[in-house]
């Protein structure tokens, strides 16, 4: 059973992987333009599963900053993902060891946590280890050869590559709202006020980062309230 769980965990991690991959290598050029070499950039991709995350880690290293600055403008960027782990929390199994969360909170991304949450009963932390073995990897991989190889290929050739990970993003989110209307309505209800967010005046001058749990939040919080899941419905 277990083995079958990592198996199905790795084949829905393909499509991540190789949308990681993508996104990464253009990383992987912001890092070159900032001095590290490829070992450096397979390292902090490796440690570090955030691209907003990583570069603005790279700019504070571009403009000489300080290591404090490198940790608030971190803890900024992916402040976000303490909140998708208070989320996925609810989706383990009381009997699941501590080890496995602190495990499966090393690799909560965007993807990864939409892919967990999807599943319809409690995850099995199996499940979460083969999607993470494969997309960590080609995370990091992505970033050293757009180090290495970047500056070669074309720049609309880099850009086209990143937008396979929005298409892999949409393929995750599609189908739970095609099944449930309510999550079709989250998810409508989601893309215009990050829209609005964008161009409404103060708002717009806040980092994504913050905008994003800010409307995490809002959001997730009336949501619960005018909708809440049933836990026989996990």
């Amino acid at each position: 059973m277990n083995k079958k769980e990592f198996t199905q965990g790795f084949k829905d991690g393909i499509p991540i992987g190789l949308g990681y991959f993508a996104v990464s290598f253009a990383l992987g050029i912001a890092m070159k333009n900032a001095g590290l070499n490829w070992i450096d950039g397979f390292f902090m991709s490796l440690c570090n599963l955030a691209s907003a995350g990583e570069y603005a880690g790279t700019q504070v290293i571009l403009a000489s900053g300080s290591y404090f600055e490198m940790i608030l403008m971190t803890l900024i960027a992916n402040a976000r993902y303490m909140l998708m782990s208070c989320s996925l929390s609810q989706k383990l199994s009381p009997e699941t060891k501590t080890v496995h969360r602190l495990c499966i909170g090393y690799a909560i991304t965007d993807e990864l946590f939409a892919l967990a949450i999807s599943r319809k009963d409690y995850l099995n932390p199996l499940y979460f280890y083969g999607a993470m073995a494969a997309s960590v990897l080609p995370w990091a991989i992505g970033t050293s050869c757009g180090i290495i190889l970047g500056n070669i290929l074309p720049s609309i050739i880099v850009s086209a590559l990143s937008v396979a990970l929005y298409g892999m993003f949409l393929a995750i989110i599609i189908p739970p709202s095609k099944k449930n209307h309510t999550i079709l309505f989250i998810v409508l209800i989601s893309f215009i006020s990050s829209y609005l967010c964008t161009i409404l005046p103060g708002i717009r001058s806040l980092s994504s980062g913050t905008r994003i749990i800010l409307l995490t939040v809002i959001i997730a919080s009336i949501a619960s309230i005018v909708k809440p899941v049933k836990e026989e419905d996990l």
